[in-house]
């Protein structure tokens, strides 16, 4: 009895945000107001905002669970999409320092598995997503399969005619990311969940991001919500062993500002590949995609530079943001499909950018 009372304590504890000073003091209460905002059409949203590698702001709103009413606390995780996308960004990373992976090899030099088609595909192209590959089509954004490996996952698409010339053109693709992973698994010759742990997740203390396994017990992992025809619903069950890397991560706002704290600076990866993750690729006739390598590469008119991935997931919708001139990281989770967040990840940066 004991052990609950001090775990319930614990828990609660965990809601309450830091207190936060002068200027910061003031973006927190009008960023507070703009999230609570949106509690009428969200219901569970987490957010967490880092200047410097220090964590300035976290904070939990709403319902993780409806039904139970418990509250969301910086603990709650929460489905990140895409985000998984800039999480195996780093791995690819390590590989290529390490030189393990050429990025501009045939990826059937890694993989196999993977059949060839009329046209080279490379791993860089993959990761840019201007391999030609499709994205998801159906019903496959509800698959409830377990697949027991990345390579078995291959299965659903690999067989299946390209869209376009590889280069030619930016098609976004979450398969492509599950291509990617089969490339760490071959360059690495680990498995690609224990490489992500032990390689990214832990090195950076990410104790709260991992698979989204529908056969575990996750402590604080959300429920799942839509909202259809005015009503809240429970979404349905999913598998996401289909697509780890392209969409298949749990984790919490402050592990995913952690996270972009860490790619500030050269560290965790060195200066040149950190340019590699944030630099557009090109298509063959030059023109830039916005795209790096698992990074979305843009410039605000008022923020300058930011490195971002948002992430649609069933009942989930997250955006992680990096404004490197100012060493600011936001992040925004959901447990909505579809929550709408428009523009709040832009203008919480702005509010404790003092813009």
């Amino acid at each position: 009895m004991r052990r609950s009372v001090l775990a319930a304590i614990a828990l609660l504890a965990s809601a309450v945000p830091a207190p936060a000073r002068g200027q910061d003091s003031d973006a927190v209460a009008r960023a507070r107001e703009a999230v609570r905002a949106r509690l009428d059409s969200i219901p569970g949203i987490a957010v967490a905002v880092a200047r410097d590698g220090r964590i300035i702001w976290s904070e939990g709103f709403g319902w993780a669970d409806l039904e139970q009413r418990v509250p969301v606390t910086p603990a709650t995780e929460f489905r990140v999409g895409s985000i998984s996308k800039a999480l195996t960004s780093a791995a690819v990373g390590l590989l290529v320092e390490n030189g393990k992976l050429d990025l501009d090899a045939p990826v059937q030099r890694y993989v196999p598995e993977f059949p060839e088609k009329p046209w080279p595909i490379t791993t860089r192209l993959v990761a840019g997503h201007l391999a030609g590959l499709r994205h998801y089509r159906g019903d496959e954004f509800l698959l409830y399969h377990r697949y027991d490996s990345v390579v078995q996952s291959l299965v659903i698409f690999k067989d299946d005619s390209l869209l376009f010339r590889p280069g030619t053109r930016f098609s976004y693709s979450s398969y492509g990311w599950v291509l990617v992973s089969a490339v760490i698994e071959g360059a690495s010759g680990d498995d690609y969940l224990h490489f992500m742990r032990t390689r990214v997740f832990e090195p950076l203390h990410l104790a709260h991001t991992g698979p989204d396994r529908l056969d575990s017990i996750v402590p604080h992992r959300t429920r799942y919500y839509g909202r259809y025809h005015g009503t809240w619903l429970n979404e349905p069950a999913v598998d996401n062993s289909n697509k780890w890397a392209g969409g298949g991560f749990l984790s919490t706002a402050e592990d995913l500002v952690s996270y972009g704290s860490a790619l500030l600076q050269p560290g965790f990866l060195t200066a040149e590949t950190l340019h590699l993750l944030f630099t557009s690729q090109r298509t063959t006739d030059g023109r830039e995609t916005g795209y790096g390598v698992g990074w979305f590469v843009a410039r605000d008119s008022v923020l300058g530079p930011v490195y971002s991935h948002g992430g649609g997931s069933v009942g989930g919708t997250s955006f992680l943001a990096i404004y490197p001139d100012s060493k600011l990281v936001v992040a925004i989770v959901t447990n909505m499909t579809g929550a709408p967040l428009r523009r709040l990840p832009q203008d919480l940066a702005a509010l404790f950018l003092g813009k």
